[in-house]
């Protein structure tokens, strides 16, 4: 007969195998908009199972500490995810992604001090745990600095980068040889430890530094893969099975999203993964011409005719919150008689589906948005292309213009339909920080002024 503490073991694997098969089902509901919501949900519920479940362990000395974690993570994430504005969300995602690295050093540092002879296995698995989880940490936090602007958004190099940068990629080479292969070192372990922990902290900073603003969407979902794969490592660190599995459904999704964003940019994944390591260039080109600014009442008489409309949102619709403004013009329109689509690019915001979520947010229809493949297919037959805060992924330079730094970038070819109208502050270029030749087009309009309220005088005029 079995004992009770093999009923509980067979137990506790049998939920690990229910919470992974949760967790492969909820990132398959994710893949549509539709049962995106149902699938971070049943997500959500398997960690839940799978935290509960854990506590049976024998091993486990005491749950005070446990439970008082578990309190204050729901506290402070339900807060956080009530509080947090739709521009903000970038930062954040950035912060949860770090987060999840410092938990993985935090394992991998308890593993070390237990105090037990480590086989070189587990010691291998704990400095990998170490090394990327710091590595997610400090390069999240430098992410989310340039993404709330407390650092320049563009990329930050200095001469001799490169040899920096392979430096540190030797010593940490040589500190991990040291903390897998010869534990017995005459340096103390500690010092071992805490040059590693200072290294890998070192090169996450200068992973990230030099990337750009333009590549922060790829940065923040590469992030979240460097967060799996340390929680895999973890995993493998503590033996536990539910965790190798939840890391690398983490890891391997995040990989799979950065190499779709990269096609999305024109870019190899090696260029993300390494761009620390190659010299970066910069372009001055400035492009001049004529702007022709237009009123809200002048675009009404365009919209108000107008047969076909497509919405090309961007960062800037998040930060004038004109989200509900543009669904209230778009059932105008469509009672107008008008048919309104929605292009949405792989990296429009600054992070993966920010367009969606904020157009969600509005009630906007699924059915209403189209990826950038599809609409391009036919924007030269639409009678007005209206562009809201968006700016890098509509340069008609990733096409026209060899010198500029995001040339042979798929953009949305806003610049070919009939009519553009863009909604904007000022000629201010994109996160970017790269000029557009979009604004001087002769068939392009810029509406200057807080987009919410140049999009609510259009909607007066209709009502008038």
């Amino acid at each position: 007969m079995l004992d009770a503490t093999s009923n509980t073991d067979l137990l506790i694997n049998f939920t690990y195998i229910l919470c992974a098969a949760m967790f492969i089902f909820g990132l398959k509901l994710l893949g549509h908009p539709g049962t995106a919501r149902r699938g971070n949900l049943l997500s959500s519920l398997g960690m839940l199972l799978a935290i509960v479940v854990t506590l049976l362990d024998n091993s486990i000395v005491t749950f005070q500490w446990i439970a008082i974690a578990m309190l204050a993570g729901a506290v402070v994430g339900f807060f956080a995810a009530r509080l947090v504005a739709m521009t903000d969300m970038p930062e954040m995602v950035s912060l949860l992604n770090g987060v999840g690295g410092l938990g993985s050093v935090f394992v991998a540092w308890a593993t070390i001090q237990i105090g037990v002879a480590l086989s070189t296995f587990v010691l291998l698995v704990t400095f990998l745990a170490l090394l990327i989880g710091c590595v997610t940490f400090s390069g999240s936090l430098i992410a989310w600095a340039k993404l709330s602007e407390r650092i320049p958004g563009r990329g930050i190099t200095f001469t001799g980068q490169v040899i920096v940068n392979v430096l540190i990629v030797l010593a940490i080479i040589g500190i991990g040889y040291l903390f897998v292969a010869r534990p017995e070192t005459a340096l103390e372990p500690d010092m071992v430890l805490y040059i590693a922990l200072g290294l890998t902290l070192l090169f996450g900073v200068m992973l990230v530094l030099p990337i750009g603003g333009a590549d922060m969407p790829v940065v923040i979902s590469l992030l979240n893969s460097y967060s799996g794969l340390a929680a895999c490592a973890a995993g493998f660190a503590l033996q536990n099975n539910l965790l190798i599995v939840a890391g690398s459904l983490v890891g391997a999704s995040g990989i799979i999203l950065t190499n779709i964003m990269c096609k999305a940019m024109n870019r190899s994944l090696s260029n993300v993964l390494f761009s620390g390591f190659m010299p970066v260039t910069s372009s001055d080109m400035v492009i001049e011409g004529e702007v022709k600014a237009m009123s809200a009442d002048d675009a009404y008489y365009v919209l108000e005719a107008a047969q076909s409309v497509v919405v090309i949102p961007g960062y800037g619709m998040a930060v004038a919150q004109a989200q509900h403004a543009m669904k209230e013009l778009q059932t105008i329109l469509e009672e107008n008689g008008a048919e309104v689509a929605y292009a949405i690019h792989p990296v429009a915001g600054r992070m993966p589906g920010h367009m969606n979520v904020l157009l969600a947010e509005a009630d906007v229809s699924y059915e209403h948005l189209f990826e950038m493949d599809d609409i391009n297919k036919r924007i030269e037959n639409f009678d007005v292309a209206m562009v809201i805060g968006a700016n890098d992924v509509v340069n008609p330079a990733a096409r026209e213009m060899k010198g500029s730094p995001i040339y042979g970038m798929p953009v949305i070819n806003a610049d070919l339909a009939k009519n553009v109208f863009v909604l904007k502050r000022g000629m201010a270029s994109g996160f970017a920080g790269i000029d557009n030749p979009l604004f001087f087009k002769p068939n392009t309009h810029m509406i200057f002024g807080d987009a919410k309220e140049t999009l609510g005088a259009i909607i007066r005029q209709f009502a008038d």
